[in-house]
């Protein structure tokens, strides 16, 4: 995978590749988090769909002695995660992200969906924080494995998230 990501550009934007990288796959960061401010609308062919609008969150200090605001304070409910990485697939690989273990262990999950081949892009999908006292997430915080798989060459995502920033 380090080969994909040198000579392919696989995954770019990354915070620190020897941090990131895992056995199994790749870790995403928290490039930003951001509020649901409205309603959305889906329909089967996407020519109504309408997404929900949404607002940045400020960062925030937790402590006097920081040097800059660094952190999320987010109480229960759902967010919009944006990552730091800017994925790449190619033609012959999908991926599938999946929470880290260490937010499920504070009451936190990530929901996703496939990345399909051809997708470039930021990656964004929900953060559910499910505990009832809200959890803190440092800028860049590691929050979601990417998981590559295999398929025979196929047709490309040509969907409106293809050059997703």
């Amino acid at each position: 995978m380090r080969k994909l990501i040198s000579d392919e550009r696989l995954i770019e934007d990354y915070v620190q590749l020897d941090i990131q990288l895992t056995p199994n796959g790749f870790d995403l960061t928290a490039g930003g988090i951001f509020s649901f401010c409205s309603s959305g609308r889906i329909d089967f062919s996407n020519q109504e769909r309408q997404l929900a609008h949404c607002e940045e969150m400020s960062l925030q200090r937790i402590d006097p002695r920081d040097p800059s605001p660094e952190w999320w304070v987010l109480s229960k409910g759902v967010y919009k995660i944006k990552t730091n990485e800017t994925v790449n697939l190619p033609d012959s690989i999908i991926a599938c992200a999946f929470t880290r273990t260490s937010l499920l262990r504070m009451g936190v999950t990530t929901s996703h969906g496939v990345w399909d081949a051809g997708f470039e892009g930021k990656g964004e999908f929900l953060l559910n924080v499910e505990n009832p006292r809200g959890v803190l997430i440092k800028k860049n915080a590691r929050i979601a494995q990417l998981v590559f798989f295999p398929v025979s060459p196929t047709e490309q995502y040509q969907g409106i998230y293809r050059h997703l920033t």
